[in-house]
């Protein structure tokens, strides 16, 4: 059984950092695309960070420069490093990991449960 658990979220004040923690059990990151994603109230969950098998990774333009997604395979973890946070980042943060056929199709997701990350102007 696939298992993700997101941790490290809290409140911060803009400017400020937090970094976010995904532990993966049943599934090794390294394998697997790993995705952050977030979703604030009323809003669609928005796609905000990836890393792929090869260690290559992609981020939406509102975070990039300021967002840094990182694993540690030895712990089998992803990290959602967070920097220079503003009001508009907050949001409850969620770790992802698709399962992708061979066809490059996405079958099935596994997801957290989420943790909040609240930043105050």
């Amino acid at each position: 059984q696939v298992q993700l658990l997101e941790s490290g979220g809290g409140l911060v004040q803009a400017g400020g950092s937090l970094r976010l923690s995904c532990v993966a059990s049943g599934r090794i990151v390294s394998f697997h695309t790993m995705n952050w994603y977030r979703q604030t109230p009323g809003k669609q969950r928005e796609w905000v960070t990836a890393m792929f098998r090869d260690g290559n990774t992609n981020y939406v333009t509102s975070v990039k420069g300021r967002f840094v997604i990182s694993r540690d395979n030895d712990k089998n973890t992803v990290y959602l490093q967070m920097n220079s946070l503003k009001p508009e980042d907050t949001a409850v943060y969620y770790c992802n990991s698709p399962v992708i056929d061979g066809r490059g199709r996405i079958r099935d997701n596994y997801w957290g449960q989420g943790t909040q990350v609240t930043v105050s102007s």
